[in-house]
C-alpha cells in the first residue's frame, strides 16, 4: 500500500493514545481537531493499572504516576457522618505492578501525552475540522476545514474517529448510537478549599437527596469535585457552585476559597451498533458513553486505541493481509456493551431519589464495604473489574487454547520476579513474542527464530503457578500484552499453524 498514512480525528486521551503507539509502531500519523486549543476542564480523573500497564510499554507510566495523586483511602460519608473507610492503597496487590488508584485530570493527562507525541515529532493540528470524507477499497479521501477557513484534501489509509460523543465520523458511516440519557442534571468543579477531607483522599458524601465526591489533586487543598445538581437549584439563571450545592458540601464541612472552573453536564448511555465501515473506526467516546461510576471512560477508549494501534501497524508494514482488522469491532463492542450494563445499575443505585435506592446506599453500602475489602478473593474480583486487568477477549478468533487458567485472550498475568523485575519487561517491545515459563519443549527455540519471534524463559517460581501460570507451557503474547496462543502441550506446530491460518505467515 502506497498510502500508509492514519488520519486521526479528534486530539483527546484515545486519539493521542493511538497517535503514541502508532508512531512508536513505526505509521505515519495526522492528528487533528477542531478545538483551538486542549481541554481545560474535564470530568475524568481516575487512570486505571491497565491503562498505566499500556503506558508502560511506551515509557510513559513512571511520568503519569508522577503526575497524579495515590489515593489511599476511600472514605463514604452518610448525613456528614463518617459512616466507613476502605484502604486502597495496596488495592491489587500482587495482580498488577500498578495495585493502587490513580488520580490524574484528562486534562493534564492531555498536555502529557500532546508533549510525548511532540517529542516524537507529531502534533495535533488545531482548529482543523473533518468535513466529510469518501473510500474506497484503497484508501480515505477526507475534506478538512483549516482554522483559516480554506479546504484541504486529505489522503489516508485509515480514518480513526476519536472525535467524542458526537462524532463526525460515526455520522459518516451512518453507525447507530442507542441508548438514553439519564434524568437529572450533574457538576464538576475545580476547587481550592480547606476542611478536613482535603486529606489527599477520596471523600465520598451522601444524602437522602444529593451526593459529592471530593477527588484529591495536586496542590495543597485543589479538589475536584463532582456531584448532582440540587431540586432546590434556581432554573431561571446561571447555574454556579453556590447555587447547586445541597447538603454534602455542607455536612463535609469543606470551606471553598476558589472556584477555578465550574461545569454542569448530563450522563448519557450509548454503544455505537458498530465500529468500523471499511476504512473507517470509531473509538473511545464516539463509539460508546457512559456513567462515571468507576472512572471507567477515558480508560476504555485508551483500550480502543491500543487494540486498534497494534493490528493497523501490522496491515500497514505488510506483516498480514487485513483480515486481522475485523477483529477490533468484536473484540471491543463486547466490552462496551457490558460496561454500559453495569455501570448503569451502580449509577442508578448512586443517583435514584427512590426510597429503595436510598436506604441500600445510606444503610446497606456503608455496613458491607469495608467487610468486601477484608475478603481476598472480593478484594481482587473488585480490582480486577476496575481496573480493566480482567478484561479479555475469550471470545475472539485471534484467541486459541488454555494453559493454567489462563485461557487465550486473557491479560497476560503479571509476575514479579524479583525486586524490580517482571515479566511485564518484555512487553516494551511492542512485539509478537513467546513466553515460557520453566525450561522449552523441544523445537519451540527453532520455531521462534523461524517465526521471528523472541523467546523469553523465565525460570519456574511457584508464585507463577499462582498467578495462573503452568510450567513448561508455551504461552503466544500479542504485541497489546494479551496471551494469543495458551498451549499446555508446547507444541511446536501449533504456533506454525496460528502464524500460518491467523496471521497469513508461514
Amino acid at each position: 500500500m502506497n498510502n500508509s498514512l492514519v488520519l486521526i480525528v479528534g486530539g483527546g486521551p484515545t486519539g493521542l493514545v493511538l497517535a503514541l503507539f502508532l508512531t512508536r509502531l513505526g505509521v505515519r500519523v495526522r492528528v487533528i481537531d477542531k478545538a483551538p486549543e486542549p481541554g481545560t476542564t474535564s470530568r475524568a480523573l481516575a487512570v486505571q493499572a491497565r491503562t498505566l500497564e499500556f503506558y508502560h510499554q511506551t515509557g510513559l507510566a513512571d511520568a503519569v504516576v508522577a503526575g497524579g495523586v495515590k489515593v489511599e483511602t476511600a472514605n463514604l460519608w452518610v448525613h456528614g457522618r463518617r459512616a466507613t473507610s476502605v484502604p486502597l492503597s495496596r488495592f491489587g496487590e500482587g495482580l498488577s505492578p500498578y495495585p493502587f488508584a490513580l488520580v490524574f485530570p484528562q486534562d493534564a493527562h492531555e498536555r502529557l501525552l500532546v508533549e510525548q507525541l511532540q517529542v516524537l515529532g507529531v502534533r495535533v493540528e488545531r482548529r482543523t475540522e473533518l468535513i466529510g470524507f469518501t473510500q474506497d477499497s484503497d484508501s480515505v479521501t477526507a475534506t478538512l476545514r483549516r482554522a483559516d477557513g480554506t479546504q484541504e484534501i486529505c489522503h489516508a489509509a485509515y480514518l480513526a474517529g476519536c472525535d467524542g460523543a458526537s462524532s463526525v465520523v460515526r455520522e459518516q458511516i451512518h453507525a447507530g448510537f442507542p441508548g438514553g440519557t439519564y434524568s437529572g442534571l450533574f457538576y464538576v468543579a475545580d476547587v481550592e478549599a480547606t476542611g478536613p477531607v482535603t486529606d489527599g483522599q477520596l471523600h465520598v458524601d451522601l444524602e437522602d437527596a444529593d451526593f459529592v465526591l471530593v477527588f484529591p489533586l495536586k496542590g495543597a487543598g485543589r479538589l475536584r469535585l463532582v456531584g448532582n445538581v440540587s431540586d432546590a437549584a434556581p432554573g431561571d439563571r446561571a447555574l454556579t457552585l453556590e447555587t447547586v450545592r445541597g447538603k454534602a458540601i455542607e455536612h463535609l464541612a469543606l470551606k471553598i476559597a476558589k472556584v477555578n472552573w465550574f461545569s454542569t453536564y448530563r450522563v448519557h448511555h450509548r454503544v455505537a451498533d458498530r465500529f468500523r465501515e471499511g476504512r473507517a473506526f470509531l473509538l473511545g467516546d464516539a463509539a460508546h458513553v457512559h456513567s462515571p461510576v468507576g472512572g471507567q471512560g477515558m480508560n476504555t477508549g485508551i483500550g480502543d486505541a491500543v487494540n486498534l494501534a497494534w493490528k493497523l501497524a501490522a496491515v500497514l508494514k505488510g506483516a498480514t493481509n487485513e483480515r486481522l482488522l475485523d477483529t477490533y469491532e468484536p473484540e471491543r463492542i463486547a466490552f462496551a456493551r457490558r460496561l454500559v450494563d453495569t455501570t448503569d445499575r451502580a449509577f442508578t443505585i448512586v443517583t435514584s431519589r427512590g426510597p429503595l435506592a436510598r436506604f441500600v446506599r445510606t444503610r446497606i453500602v456503608p455496613r458491607i464495604a469495608p467487610i468486601l475489602f477484608t475478603i481476598g478473593a472480593t478484594r481482587r474480583f473488585m480490582f480486577r473489574t476496575l481496573s480493566q486487568i480482567g478484561v479479555s477477549y475469550q471470545q475472539s478468533r485471534l484467541s486459541v487454547g488454555k494453559a493454567g487458567t489462563v485461557h487465550g485472550g486473557d491479560r497476560l498475568p503479571w509476575v514479579e520476579l524479583a525486586e524490580g523485575q517482571d515479566n511485564f519487561a518484555p512487553l516494551t517491545s511492542l512485539a509478537w513474542q513467546v513466553h515460557v515459563y520453566g525450561s522449552p519443549g523441544d523445537g519451540i527455540p527453532d520455531v521462534c527464530t523461524a517465526l521471528g519471534l523472541r523467546l523469553h524463559v523465565f525460570a519456574w517460581q511457584s508464585r507463577m503457578r499462582a498467578a495462573g501460570l503452568q510450567e513448561r507451557a508455551v504461552y503466544l503474547i500479542r504485541p497489546d500484552g494479551y496471551v494469543a496462543v495458551a498451549d499446555p502441550k508446547a507444541e511446536p506446530e501449533v504456533l506454525r499453524q496460528y502464524f500460518s491460518e491467523q496471521l497469513n505467515r508461514a
